[in-house]
C-alpha cells in the first residue's frame, strides 16, 4: 500500500488532580491524532503523549506545552516521511523511518543524548494508523490474524479476565487505596523516588519511600486476595529510574524484608538511570525494564545484565516496537505485562486485546494491564463516550476486574472501529471520509 494523504490534529485532555513521577508533576495529555490515506481506504489512530515519561530532561527543559510541542513536531515530521513511500508491512516501514525521525527528534530538542522513548511516544497514533489501514487493505478484522507470523510465539492464550491496575502516585492517600480495593482493584503499583524538599536529596527519598511503603503494607498486609496464589496484595514499585545505586536500592529491599512486605513484591520497575549499566542478578526481587527498555536490543542488553522482565507499552512505543521487544524477551525466558501511560479509552483496548493472548505473571493467576486514565482525566466519563463500542460491559472494569467476552475478541477490543468524534475533527478540516 502507497500513503497517498496525511493528516495530523491534538486535543489536550486535562488531569483532575496532577500526576507525579520522577519527582514532577504533569497536568494533562496531549491526544495525538492522525489520519493516513491510500488509494482504497483510510484510517485514524490515535497517541497520548508523556514527555515526562519519555525524556525527563526534554521536561524539565522546556514548558510542559513546549515538550509536547516538540513531540507534536516529531510526529508531523515522520508523515512527511512516509508520504508516498510504498509500504509492505507496518513493522518494515517503522524500521525504516524509526531512525531518520529521532535524527530529527535530537536536533529539534537540541540533545543528542535524546531518550528513544521520546521518538518512540511521538510515533505511536502513526503506527496505529499504519496498523489499522494495513489490515483494512488485506482485510483483516482480528488482531492476532494482524500480527505478522514471526511475531506470532509468545500469543499463545484468549484470557478471559485481566486485572485492572490503577496507579498508586505520590499523593494518594491511605484512604483512596482503600476504596480502591474495596472496589476490586488488587495489584497496587506504588510510585516510589519521590523528591521530598524538592532538593534531590537522594537520602531523603529513601527514607520517603521506606515510609510510605511502612504505611501502606501496615494498613494493607492482611488483606485476602483471591487472584494471587499466596492470596496477598501484590506490590509492584515503580522508581522510573530515580534510584542512584544499587546499595540504596538493597536499603530498600533490606527494609521490604524487615517489615515482611518482600513475599509481596511482584515487580520493582525501572529502579536505575538507564546509563547505570550494573549486574543485577543477584538482587532477589524481579527487577522489571520500561523506559531503558526502548527497543528489542535494549531488551538483550537488560537481560544479560540481570533484569528479570519488561514492561511492554504498545500504546507508549508502539505495537511494532512492542511486537519486537517481546519476541527477544520471551528468547531469553522474561516475564512481561502490559503498562499505561494514562492512555484514553480507545487506547486503553489496545493494551487489553494484547495482554489477553500473553502469559501471566508467575505470582498472579491472570494477567494484568495497568490502566490509571479514571483516576486522572478531568474529562474521563466524556472520552468513554468516544469509545466506540461505549456502553459494552468489557470497556470498564468490574470488581476491578476486566471481563473479555466473545464480542470483545470478535471485534479485537475496537481497535479496528473508527470512532465518531476523530472522524469529526478530520472532516471539519474539509477530509472526505
Amino acid at each position: 500500500m502507497k500513503i497517498q494523504n496525511t493528516d495530523l490534529s491534538f486535543e489536550i485532555e486535562e488531569f483532575k488532580k496532577p500526576l507525579g513521577f520522577k519527582g514532577k508533576f504533569l497536568t494533562g495529555a496531549w491526544q495525538s491524532i492522525v489520519y493516513l490515506e491510500s488509494e482504497n481506504n483510510y484510517s485514524i489512530g490515535l497517541g497520548t503523549q508523556s514527555v515526562l515519561w519519555a525524556d525527563s530532561n526534554v521536561f524539565s527543559e522546556n514548558s510542559e506545552e513546549g515538550g509536547n510541542a516538540l513531540m507534536f513536531s516529531t510526529t508531523q515530521y515522520a508523515l512527511k516521511i512516509l508520504k508516498d513511500i510504498e509500504i509492505e508491512n507496518p513493522v518494515e516501514i517503522f524500521d525504516y523511518i524509526f531512525k531518520e525521525v529521532h535524527k530529527y527528534a535530537k536536533k529539534i530538542t537540541g540533545r543528542n543524548d535524546l531518550r528513544e522513548t521520546f521518538t518512540l511516544n511521538s510515533l505511536v497514533p502513526v503506527d496505529n494508523a499504519l496498523w489499522i489501514l494495513y489490515a483494512k487493505e488485506k482485510k483483516i478484522n482480528n488482531f492476532f490474524d494482524m500480527i505478522p507470523e514471526k511475531y506470532k510465539y509468545p500469543f499463545k492464550y484468549r484470557h478471559q479476565k485481566i486485572a485492572c491496575v490503577p496507579l498508586i502516585s505520590y499523593a494518594i492517600s491511605l484512604e483512596e487505596i482503600e476504596k480502591m480495593i474495596n472496589e476490586g482493584f488488587f495489584v497496587l503499583k506504588i510510585k516510589i523516588g519521590s523528591d521530598p524538599a524538592n532538593d534531590g536529596d537522594r537520602e531523603k527519598m529513601l527514607n520517603w519511600d521506606k515510609e510510605r511503603i511502612r504505611t501502606i503494607h501496615e494498613k494493607f498486609k492482611n488483606y485476602t486476595i483471591s487472584f494471587t496464589k499466596n492470596g496477598k496484595i501484590p506490590y509492584y514499585f515503580d522508581a522510573n529510574g530515580r534510584y542512584d545505586s544499587k546499595d540504596r536500592l538493597m536499603r530498600l529491599i533490606d527494609f521490604l524484608d524487615k517489615i515482611k512486605a518482600l513475599e509481596q513484591v511482584i515487580v520493582i520497575e525501572e529502579p536505575f538511570p538507564e546509563n547505570m549499566e550494573i549486574d543485577i542478578s543477584d538482587i532477589p526481587v524481579r527487577i522489571v525494564a520500561d523506559e531503558s527498555a526502548h527497543t528489542d536490543k535494549d531488551v538483550i542488553k537488560r537481560s544479560q545484565m540481570g533484569y528479570k522482565g519488561v514492561a511492554l507499552k504498545p500504546i507508549a512505543k508502539t505495537l511494532s516496537m512492542t511486537l519486537k521487544i517481546i519476541n527477544e524477551a520471551e528468547k531469553r525466558n522474561m516475564d512481561y505485562f502490559c503498562a499505561d501511560l494514562t492512555v484514553i479509552p480507545v487506547l486503553v483496548e489496545w493494551n487489553k486485546i494484547f495482554s489477553s493472548g500473553i502469559k501471566t505473571l508467575p505470582e498472579l493467576k491472570i494477567p494484568i494491564v495497568e490502566s490509571n486514565g479514571f483516576q486522572y482525566y478531568k474529562n474521563w466519563e466524556k472520552l468513554l463516550e468516544y469509545h466506540p463500542f461505549y456502553g459494552k460491559k468489557w470497556v470498564l472494569p468490574e470488581n476491578g476486574i476486566f471481563n473479555l467476552n466473545e464480542e470483545f475478541f470478535k471485534v479485537s477490543g475496537g481497535i479496528f472501529e473508527t470512532s465518531e468524534h476523530y472522524k469529526k475533527i478530520f472532516i471539519q478540516k474539509g477530509v472526505k471520509l
